[in-house]
């Protein structure tokens, strides 16, 4: 039970640190490697309050335990789940509207979103639950608007997608779930470090809320609980990938050095085939010990980050495809809560992933490199209803090729401040920067709860750097927004 109640703490801590900015492993990007991340909801704050109402709570089933309060009723023993009848628990999600215009030259609308996100679960008794959900979003930017070019409207006009949709099934002290679903390793909220199983829709680069970047594997999934111990095994048969979007989209990923006199191709990307050989597969372990969650994991896929393999056509003629390749990943996390002060800490060590090279005699335009990753972090609840986090990140290239545009070690650190104004309404205010150069995001940001269940936000996304940075490539992307959201 000692178990039980700390990982209920942890839960509900992350839940305050899902405003916390993250750490985005961009693999071959032309960024040289450097580590930022994404913001989570700026709601869960508001409604999580005081992290010192965490003392009082304790979870009442495994779902609660390892933060699936929303994927299932709460059971209070296995004997009463065994008996209950067949229950729905109706139709749940919201409705929202995005509107977003970058004002630098050429100042354009980027986004005239409206988004349906729906579904549903319940509980079929003698422990089998089921969860059903879908996406549907329609931006009319590209209707309304030729600025983007045919292949990006198409690919963002329109999108119909499954989100979590599995079955779970109890049996003692294990519990299997299978289908699409969200699996979440990593110990800080809003973070990519650990966080190696899910894949992300990059489309927006890493501005949008966590719930909507995270895409569903296909997986099955077996967990076993026992006292302060708990392991998960992992399976992913039919592996989906990051979703980067088509040249020319807003935030589309790569940026190829310009060379004069060379026109450049962008390929369509290369997806892995459907065998035995490319399915993904890992096993995570937990435990407690005086207060200290401790866990580790081994992972190996084909890597949800695109790589950009080059190729010469002719002497004035390249063209680059985005390919995925195997990569095997081992990491750990930790966390710790001091009262009003979290802590939260993670390493990843990556191997076999390919990183670009801007050589122009390499033959493929990427080398393989080792990688090991680590975030560090600090939640503060501070008086006047204050949150301050504070994050340290880092990336270390082993058998360092100097080709590469990254530095050997790329480090990065992030800020956020958010304050609860009334009782309806917040500001936050987010940093992320590079210390190895002058590449940074700003993002403030004002929510107004005007209504029950009725959001409404405006805000600013910021960039600046190098061309080739990783804020410095959208530096022309600058841009203010709104969101308008009905939860129900």
């Amino acid at each position: 039970m000692a178990y039980q109640k700390s990982q209920r703490l942890r839960h509900q801590a992350q839940l305050g640190l899902a405003l916390a900015l993250g750490v985005a492993s961009v693999g071959a990007e032309p960024v040289g490697g450097a580590l930022f991340g994404y913001p989570a909801s700026p709601t869960a704050e508001r409604r999580l309050g005081p992290l010192a109402a965490a003392d009082a709570a304790k979870p009442a089933s495994r779902d609660a335990l390892f933060g699936d309060d929303d994927d299932a009723p709460l059971k209070p023993d296995a004997s009463v789940e065994k008996k209950a009848p067949a229950t729905s628990s109706g139709v749940k999600g919201f409705l929202q509207f995005e509107l977003a215009r970058a004002y630098e030259d050429p100042a354009h609308w980027s986004k005239m979103l409206t988004r349906a996100d729906l579904s549903s679960q319940g509980n079929l008794g003698d422990g089998v639950k089921w969860k059903l959900g879908a996406r549907m979003d329609y931006d009319a930017v590209f209707s309304a608007t030729d600025f983007y070019p045919s292949a990006v409207a198409d690919n963002q006009r329109f999108n119909l997608t499954l989100r979590e949709n599995y079955l779970d099934v109890g049996a003692g002290d294990w519990d299997f779930r299978f289908g699409k679903q969200h699996v979440v390793w990593g110990e800080m909220v809003g973070l990519f470090f650990a966080d190696v199983v899910s894949a992300r829709d990059m489309r927006e680069f890493i501005l949008p809320e966590f719930d909507i970047m995270r895409i569903p594997q296909w997986a099955a999934r077996a967990e076993y609980f026992k006292d302060d111990f708990h392991a998960e095994l992992l399976w992913i048969p039919v592996a989906t990938y990051n979703e980067i979007g088509k040249p020319g989209a807003e935030f589309y990923p790569f940026v190829p050095p310009a060379v004069p006199g060379v026109t450049t191709l962008i390929r369509n990307e290369d997806l892995p085939s459907r065998t035995l050989a490319n399915t993904n597969y890992g096993v995570r372990l937990s435990t407690l010990k005086n207060g200290w969650d401790i866990s580790g994991f081994a992972y190996s896929s084909m890597d949800i980050e695109p790589t950009f393999y080059r190729q010469t056509v002719d002497s004035s003629t390249v063209a680059y495809e985005a390919r995925h390749e195997r990569i095997d990943q081992f990491g750990a996390t930790v966390a710790k809560d001091f009262g009003s002060v979290v802590l939260k800490g993670e390493g990843v060590y990556t191997h076999g992933r390919q990183f670009y090279v801007s050589t122009p005699t390499d033959s493929d335009g990427v080398v393989p490199q080792n990688t090991i990753d680590w975030a560090l972090g600090l939640d503060f609840s501070l008086p006047a209803e204050t949150r301050l986090n504070a994050q340290l990140f880092q990336r270390a290239f082993l058998d360092y090729d100097p080709n590469l545009l990254s530095d050997k070690h790329e480090n990065g650190y992030s800020l956020l401040l958010n304050h609860k104004l009334t009782d309806k309404l917040e500001a936050q205010l987010t940093w992320i920067a590079s210390f190895n150069r002058t590449d940074w995001l700003l993002r403030p940001r004002v929510t107004w709860n005007f209504e029950r269940n009725w959001r409404l936000a405006i805000g600013a996304d910021v960039f600046q750097g190098p061309p080739l940075g990783l804020f410095g490539r959208y530096a022309d992307k600058d841009r203010v927004y709104s969101e308008l959201r009905y939860s129900f």
